[in-house]
């Protein structure tokens, strides 16, 4: 009988991740580029803690550390990439160092890598629970009927990151107080654990981004007025784009391409919305396009299914959400009170 180690088949799990978020994009994985590289790399991590822990093989131990530092730099350039305005640019390359500090540890003193991998991950985990400081308008290229998702994905990466580093802080307690007798088998469960967290959140994450576009911006957005009355104006302004223009049917809307519209700080849309309407943008947008299925569920019999796209969402399951959160019940349901 043939041995299979479950880290091989936890990469299967990311290869079909893979082809799912091709899939879900009409120009494949270069729309989401930098998710697809992390989890193609989560995959080849997998294959290689399956060689090591389910077949023993040391020698590919330095692969392993390696690709563990610079996974948690490919985490942070994916989800710190859906805050930005704007492409990070040349600075991206600077993420490589603790890769390349590691290689360097390897070589001059071993002794350090465990540590420096443990700071490394703490770092960068504590790095991106500092970036859900904005909440779900931060994500500021997410789709706006996916951004809850990708803003959850962010904090659960983040602690699985810490939960990870804290992890090799305890093992190497274990063997530096006992015998470490169960820290191999505790090293290889907690890394298929994280790989499994972290692969499954960078998939949704990534599902949820939109690719940079150029739009056409009306006035300049002032900046010399009184902060409430700018909030007023920018929050006028964008009725003006979802009410007149109907931009809440674009199914790829994110915040940075209402801020473009507008020729505003995506910072300034959110806090006008925020603090004139009371919620997120995301919350607001969604309103409208629950609105318009609402619409469409009580004029016409077009299935639920065709609704969802022509009212702005993108998929079933985001449009339930919103859909019960605003109306309390399914839209099935909701058509069938109307009707009756």
């Amino acid at each position: 009988m043939i041995f299979v180690p479950l880290p091989f088949v936890e990469t299967l799990f990311f290869l079909t991740l893979l082809v799912q978020m091709s899939r879900r994009s009409e120009n494949g994985l270069s729309e989401n580029r930098a998710f697809a590289l992390l989890v193609a790399a989560y995959a080849l991590q997998s294959v290689v803690i399956g060689l090591r822990w389910g077949y023993d093989l040391k020698a590919v131990m330095p692969c392993q550390v390696v690709l563990a530092a610079l996974l948690a730099s490919l985490t942070w350039i994916s989800f710190a990439g859906l805050t930005s305005e704007r492409p990070q640019g040349n600075s991206s390359w600077l993420h490589l160092l603790p890769a390349m500090i590691i290689c360097l540890l390897l070589f001059v003193g071993r002794g350090a890598v465990t540590a420096a991998i443990t700071a490394i991950f703490l770092g960068y985990g504590a790095a991106l629970l500092w970036l859900t400081r904005l909440g779900p308008d931060g994500l500021v290229a997410s789709r706006l009927d996916g951004a809850l998702r990708s803003y959850r994905s962010l904090q659960i990466t983040g602690f699985a990151l810490i939960g990870s580093a804290v992890t090799d802080i305890i093992i190497s307690l274990d063997f530096a107080w006992g015998s470490g007798a169960h820290a191999g088998e505790v090293v290889a469960a907690a890394n298929v654990l994280a790989l499994f967290v972290l692969g499954a959140a960078a998939s949704v994450a990534g599902s949820g981004s939109t690719p940079d576009d150029e739009a056409d911006a009306l006035p300049d957005c002032p900046q010399t007025v009184a902060a409430t009355e700018l909030d007023s104006e920018v929050a006028a302004s964008l009725g003006v784009l979802m009410q007149a223009k109907k931009l809440y049917k674009d199914t790829e809307l994110n915040l940075g391409r209402i801020a473009r519209r507008l020729n505003c700080p995506a910072r300034t849309v959110s806090k006008a919305v925020n603090r004139i309407h009371g919620m997120s943008v995301s919350q607001y947008v969604n309103n409208y396009r629950i609105d318009e299925a609402r619409r469409l569920l009580s004029t016409t019999d077009e299935p639920v299914t065709q609704i969802i796209f022509e009212s702005g969402f993108l998929t079933k399951s985001n449009f339930n959400r919103e859909f019960l959160r605003v109306t309390g019940m399914s839209p099935t349901a909701w058509r069938q009170r109307e009707r009756c």
